[in-house]
């Protein structure tokens, strides 16, 4: 009796983080999917002439010293986009060892 007890209180607990993880992992997955299409935006700029352009201007000093530019560097937008990529294959990976 006492097994069977343990074993319904560890499935019990197995239930509750399963839920609680697949909730947290809706939240995430709605919120990463809303930013796919500014991500994308990021990508289009970063290999547009306007990035160049805005990358010397700011090479140059012709924008406000209390101008953000995380944008401007030449690592942010490359290591979000190979970040987000990443992601992208861990999702894969996950799904297809999910399914068999």
């Amino acid at each position: 009796m006492n097994n069977r007890i343990k074993r319904i209180e560890e499935m019990e607990e197995l239930l509750n983080a399963s839920n609680t993880a697949i909730k947290n992992l809706q939240k995430a997955l709605k919120e990463y999917n809303k930013a796919q299409d500014g991500i994308h935006t990021l990508a289009t700029y970063y290999s547009s002439k306007e990035w160049k352009d805005d990358f010397e201007a700011d090479e140059k000093g012709k924008l406000p010293n209390d101008l953000k530019r995380g944008v401007l560097s030449e690592d942010g937008i490359y290591n979000m986009l190979d970040n987000n990529l990443e992601v992208q294959r861990k999702m894969c990976r996950t799904i297809e060892k999910s399914i068999g």
